[in-house]
């Protein structure tokens, strides 16, 4: 080891003043909870006070420990040190509730009478309501961020002491007030709806994680004093900015998404006002199924609105479906005619990068759109009105498990033999879909293609219980007095439901398509499109009409677990490290092609690895204390949970490879069209990109957490037989979580694009 870095670590750059009045907080604090602990046991537990010191000791060690002498030297532990400041110390000092603490603890001498009349005085109560207000907490801490990370200001603050000082003051005292509305620290009231602290946060990360990537992929030093200052442990600048970056991003975020997660768990979880005996109140059992129902009261149908209102007309799903054909056709087309270079060829780019990309944003923001205009079925709803199907689907067949083998052959042979880079290959998919689609919806009832055999509706299917719309009845009690059941079976200007799904009893988005000839065909207009808490459905595990309990269904718990895992795999598949890895098995093996290893690549990542991890997980959460629930159901119950972030991992890859292949789709028009193009740019990773990725990311992990414990809570009544149900899939979700982000790390192939 350097001398240098010797001498950096046994540096401690002790200053009395500040020594002094963080012990002289703890004193004062001390005193005051002891008081109160006696008093109020329940509101000042012994957690307060360890939670207090233990965010003053971080405090101490980020300004006078050798944490400080490094951070001149080393950009990645200047990076701890401001983590320690901002995401530590003020949310631990918070949770302490010093504010009655720390006025019980003052000596009476001081306390009264002229504190008292100080706290009381008008304007100071006036000037803390502005200060507090959630708005000012915020823009002061994310301003002050950004401000000290601008290069020039930065250098300033570590070539010169005093403005270090006030640089770490800026952090510190912001973050006391960014902290300040999301622990509500009593005996203040809350300023806005606790449901405002979510986006709150997840706003915050935004930022972080724009800085993160400012550092990270930043292909030059930003700060002139760590270029000049001594290299220690052989790390040269530019690495250490990228450390410093990924220490920002990763640490930064977990800080902000934990946190809006525990309040998930509170607002959500029923977890306020836990009698000190563990147990929780039983909810009726009516009040267990309408619980979406309650919390969507007065919600407007969205068919109501001027624009959406267009899809109430009759052949609103006709016209999109033409188009999509049209398109449909265009590609198989130019798959089978055009050159076959995928970045300038139809089938090369809109089915890989533009079509994916926007039905799963689609999903995200509405439902299951694609399903609404999927043209494959256009062509069969043409033939039945000359050839009626005459079959009922086999009772033996009733289930995923078709789909699911399809799914699983689908994403292996997509990377086995690289169908994205074969537009005649695309080609041969799309008229084996139109027609399969024809062969069995010509001989089998209803939509039996669409429910029991296609996987893109699968993957569209379970993805949309994550999604925010519904199609689902306004008012119940209209359907009760019902006798014609025109949703389901149909009059005569509109057919019902093919898929079977009872609106009165349709519970989630599951094998919902979304073609709204439900709507179409009630005589009341009692069936809309409504907005909904995601992932409800799964919570609430109701009988719904066609699909039954998501608990009785495993063939639906192994599409979900496939669809989250293929998520993951698919990523992981096309960065540089394991591609890398994937070869040097090749190298090893010796053998001719990759099928091989690529095979085993997707059996460990689509069937070894879930298999072992829900085993685990399910065993762990039939743990003493917890209901005696066969290992199936409890299975069953969280594998769906996992659907938002295997849903948000499939929007980070889609978005990735659109917003660098977008063009691509231009190319391939101009060639059509015999106009001049020079081709698609490679420009490189936009700059946004990697902060939308990271926050799609956060999001499907908060609402995975989210659907973990209300699944949980709805197993048991019991808080700790809760957390010990939710525990092992949580740190399953986090584990996942954790490889996406390292997969976004990475260099990723560059698909759909040319120079």
């Amino acid at each position: 080891m350097s001398a240098v870095a010797i001498a950096a670590l046994e540096s401690w750059n002790i200053d009395p003043l500040a020594c002094l009045a963080l012990l002289l907080a703890v004193w004062v604090y001390w005193r005051g909870w002891r008081q109160l602990h006696a008093e109020r046991p329940e509101r000042y537990p012994v957690w307060r006070l360890a939670a207090f010191l233990v965010g003053v000791s971080c405090a101490f060690v980020a300004i006078d420990s050798p944490l400080d002498t490094l951070a001149g030297l080393l950009l990645e532990v200047h990076m701890i040190q401001h983590l320690l400041l901002i995401m530590v110390a003020p949310p631990l000092i918070w949770l302490g509730q010093p504010v009655l603490a720390g006025l019980r603890g003052l000596p009476p001498r001081v306390r009264n009478p002229g504190l008292s009349l100080f706290l009381t005085w008008p304007f100071l109560r006036r000037w803390g309501q502005a200060v507090t207000n959630p708005i000012v907490c915020w823009m002061a801490l994310n301003a002050g961020v950004v401000f000290w990370h601008i290069p020039r200001f930065y250098d300033l603050a570590l070539r010169s002491p005093p403005w270090h000082q006030v640089e770490h003051a800026c952090f510190f005292y912001a973050a006391l007030l960014f902290w300040w509305p999301v622990v509500q620290v009593w005996p203040s009231r809350a300023r806005w709806s606790p449901w405002m602290a979510i986006p709150y946060l997840i706003l915050a990360d935004l930022v972080n994680t724009a800085l993160s990537a400012f550092l990270i992929f930043s292909d030059r030093v930003l700060y002139e004093t760590y270029q000049m200052a001594p290299r220690l442990w052989g790390i040269s600048a530019l690495e250490d900015q990228a450390k410093a970056g990924a220490i920002m991003w990763v640490p930064g975020s977990a800080a902000y998404i934990v946190a809006a997660v525990i309040l998930a768990v509170r607002i959500l979880g029923g977890t306020r006002g836990v009698r000190p005996s563990d147990r929780l109140r039983p909810a009726p059992a009516a009040a267990a199924s309408p619980i979406v129902r309650k919390r969507m009261k007065g919600t407007e149908d969205l068919l109501a609105l001027p624009v959406l209102r267009l899809l109430r007309y009759k052949h609103s799903r006709r016209v999109l479906q033409a188009a999509m054909l049209v398109l449909a056709v265009g590609i198989v087309v130019d798959g089978f005619l055009g050159p076959q270079v995928s970045p300038i060829n139809l089938a090369g780019v809109l089915p890989w990068t533009h079509w994916r990309a926007l039905s799963v944003i689609a999903l995200l923001a509405a439902g299951n759109l694609f399903c609404m205009s999927c043209p494959f079925t256009l062509p069969r709803d043409l033939v039945r009105r000359f050839w009626p199907a005459r079959f009922h689907w086999p009772q033996t067949l009733r289930s995923k498990w078709i789909a699911v083998t399809l799914l699983v052959t689908y994403l292996w042979a997509y990377e086995a033999f690289h169908i994205w880079d074969s537009p005649r290959f695309t080609a041969w998919i799309v008229v084996g879909y139109f027609t399969a689609a024809l062969l069995v919806d010509s001989l089998f009832k209803g939509a039996s293609f669409c429910k029991y055999v296609c996987p893109i509706g699968q993957f569209h299917f379970v993805n949309s219980l994550a999604s925010p719309l519904e199609v689902k009845v306004n008012e119940p009690r209209v359907c009760s007095s019902c006798r014609t059941y025109d949703c389901l079976r149909g009059n005569e200007r509109q057919r019902g439901c093919e898929l079977q799904l009872f609106q009165p009893r349709k519970s989630g988005n599951l094998d919902c398509t979304f073609c709204l000839d439900c709507v179409h065909a009630c005589p009341s207009n009692n069936v809309g499109v409504f907005a909904v808490m995601p992932g409800a459905a799964v919570i609430d595990d109701r009988r719904g009409s066609g699909i039954g309990r998501l608990t009785e269904r495993p063939d639906v718990a192994v599409l979900a677990t496939v669809l989250v895992f293929g998520a993951f795999v698919a990523a992981a598949g096309m960065v540089a490290p394991v591609m890398t890895w994937l070869h040097g098995w090749h190298a090893r093996l010796g053998v001719r092609s990759m099928l091989p290893v690529t095979t085993a690549f997707y059996i460990l990542g689509l069937a070894v690895a879930p298999v072992i991890a829900t085993a685990i997980c399910t065993r762990l959460s039939r743990t003493p204390g917890t209901p005696k629930t066969r290992w199936s159901r409890v299975a069953c119950s969280f594998a769906s949970g996992l659907v938002p972030l295997g849903l948000s991992m499939w929007a980070s890859h889609f978005l990735y490879h659109f917003a660098t292949g977008w063009r691509g789709a231009f190319a391939a028009a101009c060639r059509i069209l015999h106009h001049p193009y020079s081709g698609v740019a490679v420009s490189g990773v936009p700059g946004w990109l990697p902060a939308a990725q990271i926050l799609s990311l956060d999001l499907g992990l908060v609402l995975t957490m989210w659907v973990l414990w209300r699944i949980a809570f709805r197993r048991t009544q019991m808080l700790s037989g809760a957390l010990r149900s939710v525990a092992p899939w949580a740190a399953l979700a986090v584990s996942l979580y954790s490889a996406g982000i390292w997969i976004l790390f990475q260099p990723m192939e560059m698909r759909g694009m040319m120079n």
